[in-house]
């Protein structure tokens, strides 16, 4: 029994399957996830019995750290090594990444949903990858919990979490919904909703399934495009879900009173920077009652773009700014290990320094 990523339904459930009392699965669930303990033998209110079966029985499984990739920013990748299951996947297949992003008052962890990913963006090294697999709710937790952890003596009051990370979030759905009502559960990782923000490509029946979500995070929309078809060629999964239903989608999107939504906008230099682009985006954005866009400029990689020029962002952020928008020129940290937006590949770099893995 993998007990990491389980609900408290379940966990009382499987207490109970021990015969034992049902709040155990209540202490199980706040040993795990507020106290962040990996081992049944550190959950001191659970009698001694329980421990030596639950040890015997049950599992705690944290994927190892193979490697770390400290920045000269402070932020670190973590190349996390997932447990190999039957399909025999190589060892650089079965990896993932996660960005622990320290600064002042705050940590924000950039997380994956996948191993891989499908959506085949065309100025994204994790594209390259394609689809290995879906991550559990536990794996998916993890990539929180263990940095939290590691750090646990010098963490700043406040914890954002991005869903950022590699893969589509929307395409993994029950298990990442599954992972968010404990990460975003007061009694479980109790990371204020307000703090969490799922990125999407613009997967129209899971933005809809979202909004449907009594508990969830905030929703971002990589844009990257301002027609059909220049989105067409920079991300295909547009020929699927064209702008006009990813808008339409957008506007019956249910915002809470404080929430907006936010479109991210990938800044690739003479492919969809110029005036006229800005121009689509404010028309496209203007009827959506509350948005924000920040203006990412595009992380170096090997693939056959360039970075914006300073003079060619702050024009494409003006624009917006000027007709209403708000937009923030937003630069990703990590661009020297390879922990930027659209640069998470599993690259191995001489940089890394290797680590041991907290183990149950």
């Amino acid at each position: 029994m993998e007990l990491l990523g389980k609900s408290k339904q379940e966990l009382r459930d499987y207490c109970v399957a021990l015969g034992e009392p049902a709040y155990r699965g209540d202490q199980l669930y706040e040993a795990l996830y507020a106290q962040r303990k990996f081992d049944v033998a550190q959950i001191s209110n659970l009698p001694s019995g329980l421990r030596e079966r639950l040890a015997a029985e049950a599992h705690i499984t944290l994927p190892q750290t193979r490697q770390r990739f400290t920045s000269s920013d402070g932020s670190i990748r973590y190349l996390f090594a997932l447990p190999i299951g039957e399909e025999k996947l190589t060892a650089r297949a079965a990896s993932v990444e996660a960005v622990f992003m320290p600064s002042e008052g705050r940590q924000t962890i950039c997380i994956s949903t996948q191993a891989g990913c499908a959506v085949d963006c065309q100025f994204c090294l994790t594209a390259q990858l394609g689809l290995i697999r879906n991550l559990t709710p536990g794996e998916i937790l993890a990539q929180v919990l263990s940095p939290l952890e590691e750090s646990k003596e010098r963490l700043a009051p406040q914890t954002n979490v991005v869903l950022m990370g590699q893969g589509e979030p929307l395409l993994n759905f029950d298990n990442v919904m599954t992972a968010m009502r404990i990460l975003l559960d007061p009694e479980g990782v109790a990371i204020s909703p307000k703090h969490v923000t799922l990125s999407t490509s613009g997967i129209v029946p899971g933005i809809d399934k979202l909004g449907q979500e009594p508990v969830r995070p905030k929703l971002a929309i990589s844009l990257n495009a301002s027609s059909d078809e220049q989105r067409n060629a920079l991300m295909p999964i547009n020929k699927k879900y064209p702008l006009r239903d990813l808008f339409d989608a957008c506007r019956k999107y249910p915002l809470r009173n404080w929430e907006h939504l936010t479109f991210e906008y990938v800044l690739l230099s003479r492919v969809n920077d110029t005036p006229e682009d800005a121009r689509r985006v404010v028309k496209l954005l203007s009827p959506l009652p509350s948005v924000k866009v920040n203006v990412i400029p595009w992380n170096p990689g090997e693939l056959p773009y360039r970075e914006p020029s300073d003079a060619a962002l702050e024009s494409f952020r003006r624009i917006l700014t000027d007709k209403g928008i708000p937009a923030f020129v937003r630069y990703s940290r990590g661009r020297d290990v390879m922990a930027a937006c659209g640069q998470l590949a599993l690259l191995e770099i001489s940089k890394a320094t290797p680590i041991v893995g907290i183990q149950p």
